[in-house]
């Protein structure tokens, strides 16, 4: 460290400590682990669920009429928009791994990253949650 520059004061109290001090790769970290794990728990719950044919076939059938319930389709939508954007951002790293000049424009290629998400999982949301809306008709 140069002579005379001095470091910011740490920031104290709670507030300070959960602080958000990243940036867009912080960002995109964060949601990219926590996407991996939502599709992990998914995967795991699918082989529950395929698993419980043969087990207890009642219970199987009570999963699925979870899944046709409004509650099963919201969350129907959520493991899409999971899986989209861990799929968009992991084609973004691996972008940046294979041409590591691109890596200057990360910032660039996360918004391209979330332009592609809204452009394509706001149709498919309105897909999956329009058939609740027509039931309710």
């Amino acid at each position: 460290m140069a002579r005379g520059s001095t470091l910011p004061a740490p920031r104290r109290g709670l507030r300070g400590a959960i602080a958000y001090r990243g940036g867009e790769g912080m960002l995109a970290w964060a949601f990219h682990r926590i996407s991996g794990i939502a599709v992990s728990v998914f995967l795991t719950l699918h082989v529950v669920s395929i698993f419980m044919v043969g087990a207890n076939p009642e219970f199987y059938d009570y999963i699925h009429l979870f899944y046709a319930s409004v509650p099963g389709k919201v969350a129907e939508v959520l493991l899409g928009a999971a899986l989209l954007y861990h799929a968009l951002n992991g084609t973004r790293i691996v972008v940046m791994d294979l041409w590591p000049a691109l890596t200057a424009y990360h910032r660039q290629l996360w918004r391209i990253v979330w332009i592609t998400f809204f452009t394509l999982g706001l149709p498919g949301a309105y897909i999956i949650l329009s058939r609740i809306w027509e039931t309710a008709k």
